[in-house]
């Protein structure tokens, strides 16, 4: 059987110029980078804003488990799905970090014969874009201590900054330290450490923003600290702002690349989901919706982190209007939210796929919270039975949402034009009208409950001192309207990852609130939430290799 990788670079690949052509971009209007990437200027969404929008559809799924749900798999396979039977599709995903690439998780660019290409590129360095986020965050860092040592005029407190170095690779080491180290001439000594660069604040504006002006204005917001006198401290104030623009000029133009079956793709921005918003770029979006029937995209993890995101925070500070949802399951991994063990998910086991049913109707019923109508994609295995197959649809039916089986794995396009078909018919009912969750102008603390109570189910919140104290300053500093980007872990609705399926019963403890005044949002830490991945026992760095001949093995 042929890896990924290998799939991948036998590829068919057209010129991306070919691809641009295919939805009306011109030439001009195209930054090459080789045969088969490109960014595509800012123009072409500025001269075709007043234009009427695709249709907008989002992918997600069930809280991932250890079976692989395969949501970016489905994602692409339903693009070249759609186009299979006419619809002019763009696919819209986010950038894969290099920490997960060479740790355990991988990339992100789909699987089997459901690909973006080139794949080992957009796993890779790609258009430099993470590079650039990490080079302006840490400038910010580096303008930081210099102002500092240079005599700290805007009388900050070094035991009160709060901005953080960042670098894209998983370093457990970098997590927190002490600089200025040797003497006067090194700076100031303080306490900092590191972040992954996707998890960085300059990320999620960068994905946000719509333009170059917007860009600006929310990097000038961004807090970086406070000073003794505990007045909070801003990029703008640092005059970093330009010179971070400068470096961000490029990375802030979505990335064009191709399916496998040369569906064009947007491979734009990539912000966590548990500490940000999840989401690829709005640029990228945006820009889709202005070039294509239909855009298939997707959020991070699952439903109740990255669906919850993409409509209270994405869409709403987009404008974003989508027109239906595809939650993406399988047999194994509600057998695994069922309480089945990894060696044994290959077993016929009706009984625990009936209780991790309970996990998928849950992010069902949220996403129709959004006014937005769902069908349920379930990636088929060679393990599943038609008896498992036949209780998932039951289920399903007895909750009045359909459920299509696909293949995207194995047969590409091919293997979702049943998934395809039924989302145009969802999308073109105009039954959809969404709507967010909750009104902005509501107090912090009543939008955080909102969530975890219609979300993630639980019977209450329960806030430390240290949280409502965060709390209490960002409302007095004018920051309580901004939306809130729960950080929780992936697994569970709850914030306790060892809580597969559904649980009841249980309340969700906020340690700790942060702000991304920049990107607009405020951060509840449910539990304990990693900004810097560590390396596994054996890191895929281990297994990962170029031959000679160019090949390259191990990636995934």
């Amino acid at each position: 059987m042929k890896t990924d990788v290998q799939i991948a670079q036998e590829a068919q690949k057209m010129h991306i110029k070919e691809i641009a052509k295919k939805v009306g971009v011109s030439e001009d209007d195209l930054e090459l980078y080789g045969n088969y990437k490109a960014k595509v200027n800012l123009d072409v969404l500025n001269s075709k804003r007043d234009m009427p929008d695709g249709k907008l559809i989002l992918v997600t799924a069930i809280n991932p488990t250890a079976a692989g749900e395969g949501k970016t798999t489905v994602n692409v396979g339903l693009s070249m799905g759609l186009n299979k039977i006419g619809k002019l599709t763009f696919t819209a995903l986010r950038e894969p970090s290099l920490g997960p690439c060479f740790g355990v998780k991988g990339g992100a660019a789909g699987g089997g014969y459901a690909q973006v290409v080139p794949m080992e590129d957009i796993n890779l360095h790609f258009t430099g874009d993470i590079h650039a986020v990490t080079t302006a965050n840490n400038l910010l860092s580096a303008l930081i201590d210099n102002h500092l040592h240079q005599g700290n005029a805007l009388n900050i407190d070094p035991n009160r900054i709060t901005w953080r170095r960042a670098i894209d690779m998983n370093d457990r080491a970098l997590r927190n330290m002490v600089i200025g180290l040797g003497g006067k001439t090194n700076g100031v000594t303080r306490e900092d450490g590191f972040d992954i660069s996707v998890a960085s604040e300059v990320m999620a504006i960068l994905c946000l923003a719509d333009s170059l002006e917007d860009l600006k204005a929310r990097l000038s917001k961004m807090i970086i600290g406070y000073t003794y006198a505990n007045k909070p401290v801003t990029a703008a104030e640092l005059d970093a702002v330009g010179s971070m623009a400068l470096l961000l000029k490029d990375a802030i133009k979505p990335n064009l690349v191709q399916t496998l079956e040369n569906t064009p793709a947007f491979i734009h921005g990539g912000p966590f989901a548990n500490i940000a918003h999840g989401c690829n770029s709005v640029v990228a979006t945006k820009t889709a919706l202005k070039l294509a029937d239909y855009v298939v995209t997707e959020a991070g993890f699952g439903a109740d982190l990255g669906a919850e995101k993409f409509f209270d925070i994405k869409c709403r500070f987009a404008g974003l209007k989508p027109s239906a949802a595809v939650v993406v399951g399988t047999v194994r991994a509600l057998k695994k939210h069922g309480g089945v063990g990894k060696n044994d998910l290959n077993t016929e086991n009706l009984e625990a796929l009936s209780v991790g049913f309970e996990n998928l109707k849950r992010h069902v019923e949220n996403v129709r919270k959004f006014g937005v109508p769902v069908v349920v994609a379930v990636n088929e295995f060679p393990t599943d039975t038609q008896a498992e197959v036949d209780l998932l649809q039951k289920k399903c039916s007895e909750m009045g949402v359909e459920v299509v089986l696909t293949q995207v794995w194995a047969k590409g396009g091919e293997g979702a034009v049943k998934l395809a078909e039924k989302v145009v018919e969802l999308a073109e009912s105009g039954v959809a009208d969404f709507k967010p969750l909750y009104e902005l102008d509501q107090p912090i603390i009543s939008k955080i409950e909102k969530i975890a109570k219609e979300i993630y189910r639980a019977d209450g919140v329960e806030f430390t001192n240290k949280a409502l104290k965060n709390i209490k300053k960002f409302e007095e500093d004018g920051l309580g309207g901004l939306p809130i980007c729960m950080a929780k872990t992936q697994y569970s609705f709850s914030d306790d990852p060892n809580l597969y399926g559904a649980p009841n019963g249980f309340k969700i403890t906020i340690n700790d609130v942060k702000v991304s005044a920049g990107a607009g949002f405020i951060i509840p830490m449910a539990g304990d939430i990693m900004r810097m991945p560590g390396l596994p026992k054996v890191p895929a760095a281990n297994r990962i290799d170029i031959l000679d001949d160019g090949e390259i093995i191990g990636l995934f």
